[in-house]
């Protein structure tokens, strides 16, 4: 799949914790860790697992920094 999105991180799913509708995904990336909220559905689609390698794709209209 081609995405126009330049942001794409290869990361390893650390931990999943999901209800009945939501996700949160907490992904490893260079010793740091980013969370994703997604659907619950889209856990399952997608055939997450603890563990897993898969992408990243960061879309944003803003980006903060700090010193």
């Amino acid at each position: 799949m081609e995405l126009s999105a330049r942001n794409q991180l290869q990361v390893r799913i650390k931990q999943i914790k999901s209800n009945d509708l939501s996700a949160e995904v907490i992904m490893e990336i260079g010793g740091q860790e980013m969370c994703a909220s997604v659907t619950a559905d889209s856990v399952k689609r997608l055939g997450l697992k603890n563990g897993d390698n898969a992408k990243a794709v960061v879309k944003a209209s803003s980006v903060m920094l700090m010193k």
